[in-house]
């Protein structure tokens, strides 16, 4: 049964850096295509800040899913070490989620 639940927090955890692969990959490709429309005298910078947004997004998803996984990790083993482990892990996850929802905030409120 444990087996089980660590190939779960695997997939889990495998699950949250593909999405911030892809949305690493997607920013990347509309980034390339607004540097690419510059030279053409098209660039638009709120175009700039939709990616920004858009890959604050996918990384907080992806975060939220390493979260999820560490913990169903911990649940398995929970001596004290890995529960401070946990503990500092989900701590910093959770200032980097803040602190990038409100930046992703910042710019949405730009935006309008």
């Amino acid at each position: 049964m444990e087996d089980t639940f660590y190939q779960i927090s695997k997939a889990v955890e495998i699950v949250g850096f593909a999405i911030m692969i892809y949305g690493a990959l997607t920013s990347v490709i509309l980034f390339i295509k607004n540097e690419i429309s510059r030279l053409f005298g098209k660039y638009d910078i709120s175009v700039l800040n939709k990616i920004r947004l858009d890959f604050g997004y996918y990384i907080l998803l992806g975060l939220e899913f390493l979260i999820a996984a560490d913990i169903i990790e911990t649940i398995l083993k929970p001596t004290n070490e890995e529960l401070l482990q946990l503990g500092g892990i989900v701590l910093i996850r959770i200032l980097l989620s803040y602190f990038l929802t409100k930046e992703i905030n910042e710019i949405g409120k730009a935006k309008e």
